[in-house]
C-alpha cells in the first residue's frame, strides 16, 4: 500500500498550535523539537 503525502495545509491558527506544542516539548526534552504536518493525499482524492 503506497502513499502519497503532501504538507498539510494549516490556518494560522494550527500553525500556532503545532508552534506553541513544538516550544513546549522542546522545553520539557531539553532539546529542539520540530513537528511537520502532513496528509495522505490518497485519502483525500477518494
Amino acid at each position: 500500500m503506497d502513499k502519497e503525502y503532501q504538507f498539510a495545509n494549516l490556518s494560522d491558527g494550527d500553525l500556532q498550535q503545532v508552534h506553541n506544542l513544538e516550544k513546549r516539548l522542546s522545553e520539557e526534552k531539553g532539546e529542539e523539537v520540530i513537528l511537520i504536518a502532513y496528509h495522505d493525499h490518497k485519502e483525500n482524492n477518494k
